[in-house]
């Protein structure tokens, strides 16, 4: 099931991150403590949804959105990631967090969603491929982890770009019923 992310739920996903490290998959260099991970997880929840999915009481993934950049200009468009455990890939998993999230983002008014892929990943760029998203942009040897390393950046429409621009509504000022009915939906 799809549900929002609680404190106690902060030791799973960093297990879950943890082993990412090892790989070019994220940049990040040092897993970060309990208390780090646990304090971005509050930051992001402030503003935006952070979600997991649990089976059995299990959680086996987790995705999130968050500011695409500082400038108040930019609240209309969100960064994605998501990130599973070995034994939930290829289960359509990352698919479901994807689609929640778009939806939940929806609800706040954002209209274009972005996800940066270490390239090469041939499962992250195929998921975003297939959810709809296009690539529009590689930034070559941007990033250096075990090597030299490519980022590309996928885009994907999810709201109308209409005039006036409808507000961006932090996470906690939606509608709890909404919010409830979506992740019910994606479950």
């Amino acid at each position: 099931m799809t549900r929002f992310a609680r404190p106690d739920d902060c030791a799973a996903m960093l297990a879950i991150y943890a082993p990412y490290i090892e790989t070019t998959i994220t940049f990040e260099q040092e897993v970060p403590s309990r208390e780090a991970f646990s304090l971005r997880i509050a930051d992001v929840q402030r503003e935006y949804p952070w979600i997991v999915w649990e089976e059995n009481g299990r959680i086996l993934g987790y995705a999130y959105a968050h500011k695409f950049a500082v400038r108040i200009s930019y609240r209309p468009s969100a960064e994605l990631s998501v990130y599973l455990s070995p034994d939930a890939r290829g289960k359509g998993i990352g698919r479901k967090l994807y689609e929640a999230l778009f939806a939940l983002l929806q609800l706040q008014n954002v209209k274009s969603v972005y996800g940066i892929v270490t390239t090469p990943n041939p499962r992250s760029e195929a998921m975003h491929l297939a959810l709809g998203f296009s690539r529009v942009s590689t930034l070559h040897n941007v990033g250096y982890k075990q090597g030299w390393r490519d980022v590309s950046w996928y885009c994907k429409q999810i709201g109308e770009y209409r005039e006036p621009l409808d507000p961006f509504l932090p996470i906690g000022s939606v509608d709890p019923m909404q919010l409830t009915a979506i992740l019910n939906r994606f479950s």
